[in-house]
């Protein structure tokens, strides 16, 4: 019986393009999922509220509030979605035990992340880390790395540290890299008297952070361009950081859909920055006028930077795919596996493109075929190729996500009230 799928893989073998060949190469290609779409971002370690800018609106019921409800919760959604994934953690996602109690931030080691390295080992995932450098009493008037006071400064530069060294412990227990992203918020609200400063103290900061090497730790920094009550001014902005990487071999700058002016075209940098580095970072979100790391869905801005990762040259071994969305008003299992699912679509979009003859037609100033053989890439039988990609991966099909999404609801929710 012909299916669906059959005459799809018909219709773009017309044009050259080999679905079989696309499914297989994008089942292996990982996206580092964030841990903290499960909690709202609040993390083990501490019982204050969030601070930087960053806010998870909403109060849905079922919030992870422990280590075996976060990583159950993440077994559920990552088992609705498609390819492989790695697990995003940040530092305050430490496991304190009665063998190992809590200590503060710029005292953690790899005996507090190790339960998080079992658990990912079991199921296949790799793991990927970060600093937190937010939501504590040490974030001096919303400054840290780039803070006046000394003891500040030292105070993050020991926790980066910690963090740098940890990362390199899970890559060896996992036979693996991990990446180690820092950012960190430091900005003010109103018009500074010296910018200079701070971000010389942020530059000495990161030397000191970055002067011992690790061989298995990817290290970047996430810039910004504002956040909620440090409107004049980010310390951290993508020219410093862009700058630093510039010149630090080894740090790469890590672009974050949400961390830059509305109406900037974030896809369109990526080509840039893959011309004069071999790895470019990559934390997927989607603002609403403002960084507010909605859940990614399947639109323009998404398929654009699927568009670039899949074909400009080099960009499906360089570029590095890391989620980064909260949003608290709704399930955050069908968040976490619609985001993923969305950027999973997105990238096999992106590969049923006949990229090829565009840049030919392209090159050749043929604007008017070029135009029009994009226009009907667009209403190809993209879908028939999706449900045959989840079907081979023991994937729902969208038709049948929501159903999973309330049945795991319904099994846990009243564990959590």
């Amino acid at each position: 019986m012909t299916t669906m799928y059959d005459l799809a893989r018909e219709e773009y073998a017309a044009l050259g393009i080999d679905t079989e060949a696309v499914m297989e190469k994008l089942a292996a290609k990982p996206i580092s999922v964030h841990c903290w779409q499960g909690d709202d971002v609040l993390g083990f370690d501490q019982e204050g509220g969030l601070s930087g800018g960053i806010q998870a609106t909403g109060d849905y019921p079922g919030r992870a509030r422990t280590f075996e409800e976060l990583t159950a919760d993440f077994e559920a959604a990552m088992a609705l979605v498609p390819g492989a994934k790695r697990i995003n953690l940040h530092a305050s996602y430490a496991v304190f035990t009665d063998e190992n109690p809590w200590v503060d931030r710029d005292a953690l080691e790899y005996k507090h992340f190790e339960p998080w390295v079992i658990w990912a080992r079991e199921h296949g995932f790799g793991i990927d880390f970060n600093p937190t450098i937010f939501g504590h009493p040490m974030m001096n008037n919303e400054l840290s790395l780039s803070s006046p006071d000394k003891a500040t400064r030292d105070f993050w530069i020991r926790h980066c540290k910690a963090c740098r060294k940890i990362s390199q412990q899970i890559a060896e227990a996992l036979d693996d890299q991990t990446l180690c992203n820092i950012w960190i918020p430091d900005g003010l609200k109103d018009v500074p008297a010296d910018r200079f400063g701070l971000r010389e103290r942020l530059r000495d900061s990161l030397d000191e952070i970055y002067a011992e090497k690790y061989d298995r730790v990817i290290d970047c920094c996430e810039s910004k361009v504002f956040g909620i009550g440090l409107e004049s001014m980010t310390v951290g902005s993508n020219e410093f950081y862009l700058a630093y990487a510039a010149t630090h071999p080894g740090v790469y700058d890590l672009l974050d859909l949400g961390h830059f002016h509305p109406t900037e075209n974030v896809a369109d940098k990526l080509s840039a920055l893959l011309l004069f580095f071999d790895k470019v970072p990559l934390h997927v979100t989607r603002p609403v006028r403002w960084d507010s790391d909605h859940v990614i869905l399947f639109d323009d801005p998404t398929k654009e930077m699927a568009m670039e990762i899949a074909h400009a040259p080099g960009a499906w071994e360089k570029v590095i795919i890391g989620l980064d969305f909260f949003d608290a008003s709704i399930n955050r299992v069908g968040a976490w596996a619609t985001g993923t699912r969305a950027m999973e679509k997105s990238l096999l979009y992106a590969l049923l493109q006949p990229a090829a003859r565009l840049k030919e037609l392209q090159d050749t100033y043929q604007f008017t075929e070029k135009m029009i053989l994009g226009e009907q890439a667009k209403s190809m039988p993209f879908g028939a190729v999706w449900d045959e990609y989840c079907r081979r991966q023991g994937c729902p099909l969208d038709g049948g996500l929501f159903a999973e999404v309330a049945a795991y609801e319904a099994k846990v929710l009243p564990q959590r009230q």
